[in-house]
């Protein structure tokens, strides 16, 4: 059986990660490399930007939203499926 301890002491650290991890909420870092803003082709979860829709990078809610972005090398996106250097939204 757990004791009280190792209890409270995981669920502490539980609160502790997850209040550190939504602290971050802000915008991406621009990359080193020469750069563009693909729209419509970003996973869920995985956007570089904020939009009407969401306040950070990492908080859009469905694959392919027409107004989130991701970094990509500069003269990519037009070779990806879907892919739009201007928001679709």
């Amino acid at each position: 059986m757990i004791n009280t301890k190792t209890l409270i002491g995981s669920a502490l650290a539980a609160a502790t990660s997850l209040a550190a991890t939504a602290a971050y909420s802000g915008p991406a870092a621009q990359p080193s490399f020469s750069f563009e803003k693909c729209y419509g082709v970003v996973k869920a979860g995985q956007n570089d930007c904020q939009t009407a829709t969401h306040s950070c990078a990492g908080t859009s809610t469905a694959d392919n939203q027409p107004d989130s972005w991701l970094y990509v090398p500069a003269g990519s996106c037009a070779k990806i499926t879907g892919g739009s250097d201007k928001s679709k939204a």
